[in-house]
């Protein structure tokens, strides 16, 4: 619910940079304020939290530029650990040892609407490939599993 902005907005219950916006709104769990940090072209925001009642304890505190710079370096890191988050879901290594020789497999998942695929790859210790094979999506690469494949000269695992 971020308003396309060109000019920057400087309100007590809004303020905005152009690709951030905050907006002051009644915090629906309690009788205080909250905060939402909207990104620009984004309909949910990311991040939403309590924000501090003003001097008559009845309004909210007026946004001001050292909050909304705090709340802009808050939302921005919450967006960079969920995609931490999302990339470790997606992507998996190990470190095996067949035959005396060090190997990594990774599997990458590549999600899509109409049906996520996924892949497993071999690397030797200079990351040079020695192997990759598609995988269905639900494959679960565990050190077994990296053992097996290398083993079997990666051979699709059944």
């Amino acid at each position: 619910m971020t308003p396309d902005i060109d000019e920057p907005i400087h309100q007590d219950r809004l303020w905005s940079d152009g690709t951030w916006t905050a907006r002051v709104i009644n915090n629906d769990n309690d009788d205080g304020w909250a905060v939402a940090m909207y990104l620009a072209g984004e309909a949910e925001p990311a991040l939403v939290g309590p924000w501090t009642m003003g001097r008559d304890k009845k309004n909210p505190k007026p946004l001001d530029t050292a909050a909304f710079n705090t709340l802009v370096k808050t939302a921005k890191e919450v967006i960079r650990r969920s995609e931490q988050q999302r990339h470790a879901e997606l992507n998996k290594n190990v470190t095996v040892t067949v035959n005396g020789s060090r190997v990594r497999v990774l599997l990458a998942i590549v999600p899509d609407e109409e049906g996520a695929t996924a892949s497993l790859t071999a690397l030797d210790e200079f990351d040079e490939a020695l192997g990759r094979i598609p995988v269905p999506p639900s494959f679960k690469l565990t050190v077994d599993s990296a053992q097996a494949w290398v083993s079997s000269g990666y051979e699709r695992p059944r």
